[in-house]
């Protein structure tokens, strides 16, 4: 059994910034404050360490009710901001996905930072939502990558047996690959996000998209 676990932003999709600006304009108007402060990282990261670094940045308490409000606020504000962007599909991955489309010996999930309901948000905005009916690892539990991904595992677990050199991890960052050791996955990386190239080479596939099937790896069956 083939088991293909997603990252979306940067992977699947480029939702223009979408997501940072839902999730800023969230803590400035839920919370009355003005951008400044630290710079937070965003990428690889999830929604939850975003949120709670954010909090912090701005002197605010990090406390749960706080970050489940900054996430609610971010939610409200996600598909407009989505409209007004309208971002893209990366290349290759609505002919990917259609080809693994009704294949017995494949299951599709996902392993991302996102809450899961922003997760739905952005790939439903880009009708690629029902392409992952298993659902998977999602950052509404979790700050670190590594049990976000131990979370995909462990949902697909329920609809298939397999070995963990059964898994690849795809994903657009050094925090994917990371992740993807940590459940003793395989990983394909991808310089469709923020990362190039060069800060990807310990994927055992780091790829410039994934248009090119040819280059992808002989156990998916392509």
């Amino acid at each position: 059994m083939l088991i293909l676990l997603f990252d979306i932003d940067g992977t699947l999709v480029r939702a223009g910034g979408a997501g940072k600006a839902a999730m800023e304009a969230a803590l400035c108007e839920e919370f009355g404050v003005s951008l400044g402060g630290r710079e937070v990282p965003y990428s690889g990261r999830t929604d939850r360490a975003i949120g709670r670094d954010l909090l912090t940045a701005h002197d605010l308490d990090p406390s749960p009710a706080n970050q489940d409000r900054l996430v609610d606020g971010y939610l409200a504000r996600l598909p407009g901001r989505l409209a007004a962007v309208g971002g893209e599909v990366c290349p290759g991955v609505r002919e990917l996905l259609a080809r693994f489309r009704g294949r017995a010996d494949v299951r599709l999930g996902l392993l991302t930072g996102n809450v899961r309901r922003g997760a739905e948000r952005k790939l439903a905005h880009f009708d690629l939502w029902d392409s992952f009916p298993l659902g998977g690892g999602f950052g509404d539990d979790h700050e670190d990558r590594d049990d976000v991904a131990r979370a995909a595992v462990a949902a697909l677990r329920g609809h298939a047996d397999f070995r963990p050199e059964d898994v690849w991890v795809v994903g657009d960052t050094p925090l994917d690959v990371r992740c993807a050791r940590a459940v003793g996955a395989n990983v394909l990386a991808v310089a469709t996000g923020w990362h190039p190239l060069h800060e990807l080479t310990d994927a055992d596939v780091a790829l410039p998209d994934l248009a090119d099937w040819s280059r992808l790896p002989p156990a998916w069956g392509l």
